[in-house]
């Protein structure tokens, strides 16, 4: 470990030489905690850092003024779609999509370094249950949905197959993360095929470009993002994993969207059909002012603009078929292929521009009373996963529909969207959809068959609590064999035990 000497001299370089300001008074233990974490930090990167916060911060907020003029609507060429178009087309896409996986081509990778602040809870989102009457917590739907596809790939090529999942965590989320997946077996996944790394972690700056103390002992950190990937990637040597596994295409996914589908066998097989090398899944914009990250084209590069980034006159521009012209809202769900991972990592990433967050950052005061600020007073620098867009040889968007793949889990249910709430709802909504695609009716305690709706509006609950575990079907597949001309009372759970017993 370096000396306080050597660690003061490098902070002196970086102008950053407040945060051993109390190191004098401290406890030896306290004191070699806080060396140990300034000691990796290199001053030019320091000071650049601190420099560059600052900067951005000073920057007038809102738009750039000439990006109305460079925005572009996606190419209508380089999108594909979920639910328009030919049925045979959409069967050769999972076709290939399975025989990818089939194969040992295709790994998921879960970007889980963020914490639940804003859900209000002092642990990983993946750790959250919303209250299905399974009980059942993010981390495991999804496990459970690995496993389903692992066994539909090997169904249908006569294999056995494994899609390797790789966690992307922080220091915040590591250790509890780590130790949920070893309270619950892994959820039935082999757990060498479960990796997890972490992103690096990065401090906080003032305005005046200081780096935050937040405690006398202690550095304000924070993860450098989702877009923190591809620095992780090279740190943890990840893509040299996914090269001896044989991977060759990577479904990367963010932890909080309840209906997420693991490696879609459509959208993977519509990517490398299209000979893409990098994809997205977008969803249409319910409305102008929805706050969501539009993808779109910019300078004629593929690229995520922030809907606080777009002016309110382009989000209401509309399309000739009446729709909106910019109507491609992001959902933070990606397809890579492991050649572009690594020119990214090893050529680009230096170039990604990172992103501004305000915040309200706690922090010791001149006489290291701590302070937990009312007003925002710190900033966090953040890349994006979506940066990388620009670099893409071959592009291409995946339109699905919302309320088959996208409800993320943000806010507590105080808030009026994107809540337990919400989350739950729209789960159970599409359990019951397909539910009575498959024949099924309901009952309610007395006995009488519930009206059927299969359209609901997104805000209202269904008519009948149904729930499917994704070990019987992954997405609505198969449940013919259980459901077809039966009656079921409300709330009803289809697990893997009630599916054989409806089969005998």
């Amino acid at each position: 470990m370096a000396s306080e000497r050597d660690v003061r001299a490098r902070l002196r370089r970086a102008g950053q030489e407040h945060l051993l300001r109390f190191c004098a008074e401290l406890a030896p233990g306290p004191r070699a905690a806080l060396l140990a974490e300034l000691g990796p930090l290199e001053p030019d990167a320091l000071r650049e850092h601190c420099r560059r916060a600052a900067e951005a911060c000073a920057r007038p907020p809102g738009p750039p003024p000439d990006l109305a003029a460079r925005l572009r609507p996606l190419p209508p060429e380089r999108v594909g779609s979920a639910s328009r178009g030919d049925p045979e087309t959409r069967r050769l896409w999972e076709e290939e999509g399975f025989r990818q996986i089939a194969l040992n081509k295709v790994a998921v990778l879960l970007l889980a370094g963020g914490q639940g602040t804003r859900l209000g809870v002092p642990y990983p989102k993946g750790m959250y249950q919303v209250g299905l009457p399974s009980q059942k917590t993010l981390y495991q739907l999804q496990a459970e949905r690995i496993r389903r596809v692992e066994q539909l790939a090997g169904q249908r090529h006569g294999t056995r197959c494994t899609i390797p999942w790789y966690i992307m965590t922080s220091e915040f989320t590591l250790g509890p993360t780590a130790q949920f997946f070893k309270e619950h077996d892994f959820f039935q996944l082999d757990p060498g095929n479960v990796v997890m790394f972490e992103q690096r972690m990065l401090p906080a700056v003032t305005f005046d470009g200081k780096a935050i103390l937040e405690r006398k002992d202690k550095v304000a950190m924070a993860p450098d993002g989702n877009g923190g990937l591809y620095c992780a990637l090279a740190d943890h040597q990840i893509l040299e994993d996914m090269e001896r596994r044989g991977v060759d295409f990577v479904h990367v996914y963010c932890v909080d969207n309840i209906l997420v589908r693991l490696a879609d066998p459509v959208f993977i097989g519509f990517c490398v059909l299209r000979g893409a090398d990098c994809g997205a899944k977008v969803v249409e914009k319910a409305r102008p002012e929805e706050p969501v990250g539009v993808l779109c084209q910019v300078d004629g590069a593929p690229q995520v603009v922030e809907y606080s980034e777009l002016s309110p006159e382009a989000a209401r521009r509309r399309a000739p078929d009446g729709g909106l012209l910019f109507r491609a809202g992001n959902i933070c769900n990606h397809f890579f292929t492991r050649g572009f991972l690594r020119r990214v990592t090893r050529e680009l990433e230096p170039s990604l521009r990172p992103h501004v967050a305000v915040k309200k950052v706690p922090h010791v005061d001149e006489e290291g009373h701590p302070v937990k600020p009312l007003t925002p007073n710190g900033i966090k620098m953040e890349k994006f996963v979506f940066d990388v867009f620009q670099f893409a040889k071959n592009f291409v968007a995946f339109e699905v529909l919302r309320e088959e793949e996208f409800s993320p889990l943000k806010n507590a249910d105080s808030a009026d969207r994107d809540t337990p709430t919400t989350a739950r709802r729209a789960l159970l909504a599409q359990h019951y959809r397909w539910a009575l695609r498959a024949g099924a009716h309901f009952l309610d305690t007395r006995g009488t068959r519930l009206p059927e709706l299969p359209s609901l509006p997104c805000d209202s609950d269904p008519p009948a609590i149904c729930e499917i575990s994704p070990l019987v079907s992954c997405f609505g597949e198969g449940l013919e064999l259980y459901l077809q001309g039966r009656e079921f009372q409300s709330p009803f759970v289809l697990d893997e035990d009630r599916a054989r017993a409806l089969q005998t």
